[in-house]
């Protein structure tokens, strides 16, 4: 193990009746140490494969984890100290159900599925506190979002809403509030868990098609709240290909394919095209069901997945090429588990 004040680490909620973190410290060769696991003061569903990317997220300085307690209907707020460890800052109330949750620059968005809505907060101190006039309702009841993020300026929310097809994007006033959203079609059907580069390429997945080995992603131009498809519905012959994460040079996207263990790689063109370049770049088990949320060090250097289903972490070193080579896996979480974000 590395000098644990330069040590990253991989944080995973358990999603239990009693929500807890697992925390795993990284040291410089990949590898994870599980450290402790931390009670979040709130409650999670206690249900498998809870359905949402962002469900945990570090903020961009790494310094604090939000968590989503879809149970109690609230955040909560850990410190992240340099060796990985985490304090509990405390918990701040949100909409009915939230299953997602992102951060740019102190402003953080949660989204609540429960009436499909986005509250916003600014992180003060190791405290969310609510931004007048921050929530803002989701154009359809049934849109059924299932993940939130920023474009990399800050200036927009982007959601994915699988049951209207749709990607919604909503714009951020200087004061942090989000506007009113709009709908653009998504390129295939079940917008799901995406990434975005930080030159503004956004990587969506399409998650559930009724054939099998029609998985498939699409990517989109950002600029401003414009939205613009540019490859549409990429296929990678597997199935349920649902999480996304972009390497830290916007050369690779990584996605997950739940319902056969397989990690996808696709090259991201300079134009925001979209390429599959390995459709099993890396593998659990062959068809075996479960693996789902993924996060990559901050240094690019290292890829880590859940399988809920196997309650492990897998984890693979990041190549030339974005090859992935297998660095080990870590057990002992329960088939609730959920959320991955990784520094």
């Amino acid at each position: 193990m590395s000098d644990p004040s330069t040590a990253g680490g991989v944080f995973v909620q358990t999603n239990e009746a009693r929500n807890r973190v697992v925390a795993f410290a990284r040291s410089d060769e990949g590898l994870l140490d599980s450290i402790e696991w931390y009670e979040t003061g709130g409650a999670g569903d206690a249900t498998p494969h809870l359905p949402s990317q962002g469900s945990v997220s570090l903020t961009g300085d790494g310094g604090h984890l939000l968590v989503t307690n879809v149970g109690s209907g609230d955040v909560s707020v850990f410190t992240v100290l340099p060796d990985a460890t985490l304090e509990l800052a405390g918990r701040a109330p949100a909409a009915a159900v939230p299953r997602s949750v992102a951060e740019h620059h102190g402003l953080v968005y949660v989204l609540a599925t429960g009436k499909a809505a986005v509250i916003g907060y600014r992180l003060v101190e190791d405290r969310l506190q609510p931004i007048a006039g921050g929530e803002q309702s989701l154009a359809t009841l049934d849109a059924d979002p299932a993940h939130i993020g920023f474009t990399p300026d800050g200036s927009a929310l982007i959601v994915t809403e699988r049951g209207t097809d749709t990607i919604a994007v909503l714009p951020v006033d200087a004061d942090g509030r989000a506007g009113a959203p709009h709908s653009v079609a998504s390129s295939g059907p079940t917008p799901y868990g995406f990434a975005a580069t930080s030159t503004g390429t956004l990587v969506v997945t399409e998650a559930y098609r009724a054939e099998k080995g029609a998985a498939a992603a699409s990517s989109y131009r950002l600029d401003g709240t414009a939205v613009t498809p540019v490859t549409r519905s990429a296929g990678n012959g597997r199935s349920e290909i649902c999480w996304a994460v972009v390497t830290p040079d916007d050369q690779w996207a990584f996605t997950t394919n739940f319902a056969d263990g397989a990690v996808s790689r696709y090259a991201i063109g300079d134009d925001g095209s979209l390429v599959l370049d390995d459709a099993t770049a890396g593998v659990t088990v062959d068809g075996r069901k479960g693996l789902r949320d993924l996060g990559m060090s901050a240094d690019g250097r290292y890829l880590y997945a859940l399988d809920a289903d196997a309650g492990s972490v897998f984890g693979w070193d990041v190549g030339p090429g974005g090859s992935l080579e297998p660095a080990g896996s870590w057990g002992g979480l329960p088939a609730t588990a959920a959320g991955l974000s990784a520094r």
